[in-house]
């Protein structure tokens, strides 16, 4: 059995993680670690009292590097579904990860079919010049853009350089209109919005033509499969994975 903790263990992605857990046939729930009163307060807490295989954190972006930080350094096996890493962070955990031996797992998105979409852009990107990324979430998450939305940007932009080929000179009469510029050019717009969970549109055009790659989460439990996928592999692996994608 995997002995799994779950820090952030009280959040709407917690509370199902932990089922998920408790319903899988080779994981053991160990530890709920939660600031907001869970069976512990802090994961150095729980990995006292406990033994902890894998620690699956859905916390904040404010606090997940150092959490990371903490598991790596102390031989605790991670998957992180926290999004708001910076680019250097997750490079200084790649290479945290590799001299630790300790594996860890980071990805945007856990929902098989928004990994799906993610690839399919990534394969759609050498055929199109120009794209755009709308990406619309729930009007409680406190980082913009999405993981996912970044993470597929940097899929899309190994095809080519720019993906406003053609467009005029812009100016913005209210800044920020045109969203937000990341790799390859590739603008992405965040919504936030009640009543979503996560949605995400890849929008590719070219003379004549438009198309689109979609992707919806009705239901957090879209997510459970991908995360017990990452914690079954993290637990026999001391690699370092960024995204899904790399063990589907």
């Amino acid at each position: 059995m995997i002995r799994v903790a779950v820090c952030g263990a009280l959040g709407k992605m917690g509370r199902e993680v932990v089922d998920a857990v408790r319903d899988c046939n080779y994981t053991e729930l160990t530890a709920q670690i939660d600031i907001a009163g869970g069976e512990y307060k802090s994961i150095e807490e729980a990995h006292k009292a406990c033994k902890i295989d894998v620690l699956v954190d859905f916390t904040q972006p404010k606090s997940i590097y150092e959490n990371a930080l903490y598991c790596l350094n102390n031989g605790i096996k991670i998957v992180v579904g926290t999004t708001g890493l910076k680019d250097e962070q997750i490079d200084e955990l790649k290479k945290l990860s590799k001299e630790k031996n300790t594996g860890c797992l980071i990805a945007p998105n856990f929902s098989t079919g928004a990994v799906l979409m993610m690839m399919f852009a990534q394969q759609a990107a050498k055929y199109f010049d120009n794209a755009e990324i709308i990406e619309l979430h729930h009007n409680q998450k406190k980082d913009a853009p999405s993981g996912t939305a970044i993470k597929t940007a940097l899929m899309m932009s190994q095809a080519k350089d720019t993906f406003k080929k053609g467009n005029c000179p812009e100016t913005e009469t209210i800044e920020g209109s045109r969203g937000g510029t990341s790799y390859s050019d590739i603008q992405i717009h965040s919504v936030r919005m009640p009543g979503y969970i996560a949605s995400q549109e890849v929008i590719f055009g070219s003379s004549g033509q438009i198309f689109t790659i979609r992707h919806d989460s009705m239901d957090r439990k879209c997510y459970m499969g991908g995360v017990l996928l990452a914690v079954k592999h993290i637990a026999a692996n001391n690699d370092f994975v960024y995204g899904l994608e790399n063990i589907m």
